[in-house]
């Protein structure tokens, strides 16, 4: 092995040829091959119906793969019932007994597993420490608001001390600035304690902000996996590059191929020269992909060509705060974005006709939509 390199964590979890069908024809799951290493945080992200809660509840032991088998620790797990997986479980409903108190509720997971006395007391007097809730240890859960309740569906989860938590949606009953501290502290518990986590969820810039990695789903298949960085600047179709991030697309024809690019004409007039991530030879289809805070506007009439300029029409402006968005009519599609410094919105106006550039790097020719 090379100076400097990391030996990636061993698999804790494989999944290895899962199929899961629920009536027979059509596959919810097919052949999912995946390794999810220990100590990772991996989020299964994807619209509803790809795939990818499915493949959590096989995992949890809910749902029964229609083939293949999945591998906790090396041991096949797919006979074995979900209460002896030494699995956590966290839900967007929460899930917690409404007539146990708090400290009843965290408690919950070990007398099941027959823990003594003192070592449950133990064990859930950390739990209360950790989610900074001790003083509120005799409430019932009714009495608690939802990041609360969800804190305490967290303490339950990791009471006694699995090898493995899966949080299904944990966060969807939560308003915006609840959600996004929990996602820190669900992160700092991650690094905290080194636990493996597997997450589900439909919110891309929940996974981004989260995972170590990501894998995204559709229509059962896993499209690609890897760093959320990586995903983000480096997506290998058309369908990661709009479900990560904001995204713009531009139809367009392949004129041609030169090493890693290829020049294309575009359905809407004018060509541009695109790196070429997926797209066969000269003639074929692609849809270009171009990120918005990657754009530039200059004034109609200024003088250069610059890389890919196109000329635009102004068609609105949107203040967000932190920035502003320019929504144009570029090459046939009459919602291309720009991000802007916020205030420079100000000098567009409806209408207008101005023109943009942006790098060939910046530029990538994908599938067709």
């Amino acid at each position: 092995m090379e100076a400097g390199m990391v030996t990636p964590a061993p698999a804790l979890v494989r999944f290895s040829s899962i199929q899961k069908t629920y009536d027979g024809e059509h596959l919810v799951v097919k052949n999912l091959d995946l390794d999810i290493r220990k100590g990772e945080f991996i989020t299964l992200l994807g619209p509803s119906g790809s795939g990818k809660t499915t493949t959590l509840m096989m995992l949890a032991g809910f749902e029964v793969p229609t083939h293949g088998e999945i591998y906790l620790a090396d041991r096949p797990i797919k006979n074995v019932p979900p209460h002896k997986r030494d699995i956590g479980m966290v839900f967007q409903n929460y899930a917690l007994f409404p007539h146990l108190t708090i400290a009843e509720n965290i408690a919950f997971p070990l007398s099941v597993r027959k823990s003594n006395k003192a070592e449950t007391q133990e064990r859930v007097s950390a739990a209360l420490r950790m989610i900074k809730m001790e003083t509120l240890a005799h409430r019932r859960p009714g009495q608690l608001s939802g990041g609360q309740q969800q804190r305490v569906a967290l303490a339950r989860a990791l009471v006694f001390n699995p090898q493995l938590v899966l949080m299904d949606e944990p966060l969807g009953a939560l308003d915006k600035r609840l959600r996004e501290q929990m996602q820190l502290e669900i992160k700092q518990l991650h690094e905290t304690m080194g636990i493996t986590i597997v997450y589900v969820t439909h919110d891309q810039s929940e996974a981004l902000t989260m995972s170590d990695r990501i894998a995204v789903f559709n229509d059962g298949i896993v499209q690609q996996i890897d760093r959320p960085d990586a995903l983000y600047e480096h997506p290998v179709n058309s369908f990661v590059a709009h479900f990560i991030g904001e995204n713009n697309v531009l139809a367009g024809t392949v004129e041609t191929m030169e090493k890693n690019y290829c020049r294309v004409a575009l359905a809407g007039g004018g060509t541009v020269t695109a790196r070429a991530v997926n797209v066969s030879d000269a003639g074929a289809s692609t849809s270009l992909s171009v990120r918005p805070e990657r754009v530039s506007i200059v004034p109609d009439g200024t003088s250069g060509e610059g890389p890919n300029r196109l000329p635009a029409r102004v068609q609105n402006s949107i203040y967000l705060g932190d920035h502003a968005l320019a929504v144009l009519d570029v090459a046939g599609n009459a919602e291309f974005m720009v991000k802007l410094q916020p205030g420079a919105h100000h000098s567009l106006r409806p209408g207008e006709t101005v023109s943009i550039t942006f790098r060939p790097e910046d530029c990538l020719a994908l599938d067709p939509v």
